[in-house]
């Protein structure tokens, strides 16, 4: 079940333009810290005119920090872990541990950092929409699905540009995050890999107005 839902989805997106050259390419950025600066400045824009359209007022975060293992900032009491990045409602602001980013740039590409920043963002959005939700997977599942709708008209305006092997390392880090079991009572779950591929893709197939 878990290959079909992986074919499916690479032809889902592969049919929506994840596949021409090489890979996910912001122009002018080539190395790691380009791709972060690109993916935080490209999603921030995106949902700036998203909200304006709906006549709202997007308020951009109030920093954006990279840290190293435990050195990461406090959200409220909440002390930074370390391999993770998270959005903190207290302070309106994202952090990530930059070394763990970093070698998952190394690893699986660049389109890594295309799906962990916008889902972040993701995060921030429903702050400001006041979104509520019963359990933490939807709010993490609606998260993988902003960053699909996000990424998709980034693409589809041309301020990214999607080339041949974009779609499996989109895939593989949704994969790679996904949680174990299916257990959406616990706290802390964000959804199995075929859960996140699935909302991802609702996303990048409908745009965030679906999610």
């Amino acid at each position: 079940m878990k290959r079909i839902l992986i074919i499916v989805l690479v032809l889902l997106l592969g049919a929506c333009g994840l596949s021409r050259t090489r890979s996910m390419d912001a122009q002018g950025a080539d190395s790691f810290e380009d791709d972060v600066r690109a993916a935080r400045t490209l999603t921030e824009e995106f949902w700036k005119q998203d909200f304006q359209q709906l006549g709202l007022t997007y308020r951009p975060i109030t920093d954006f920090v990279p840290y190293s293992g435990k050195s990461g900032p406090k959200c409220g009491n909440q002390p930074a872990a370390p391999n993770n990045a998270f959005y903190c409602p207290a302070g309106h602001f994202i952090a990530y541990d930059q070394d763990w980013m970093e070698s998952l740039w190394n690893q699986m590409g660049d389109g890594s950092v295309y799906v962990i920043i916008p889902h972040e963002f993701g995060h921030a959005v429903q702050a400001q929409l006041q979104t509520n939700f019963e359990l933490n997977v939807q709010m993490e599942l609606q998260a993988d699905c902003y960053a699909g709708g996000t990424l998709s008209a980034l693409v589809s305006s041309g301020a990214l540009k999607a080339q041949s092997g974009d779609e499996d390392e989109l895939l593989l880090s949704l994969e790679s995050a996904g949680d174990p079991t299916d257990d959406w009572l616990n706290p802390s779950a964000h959804g199995t890999a075929e859960q996140r591929q699935a909302s991802f893709a609702t996303g990048w197939r409908n745009g965030v107005d679906a999610c």
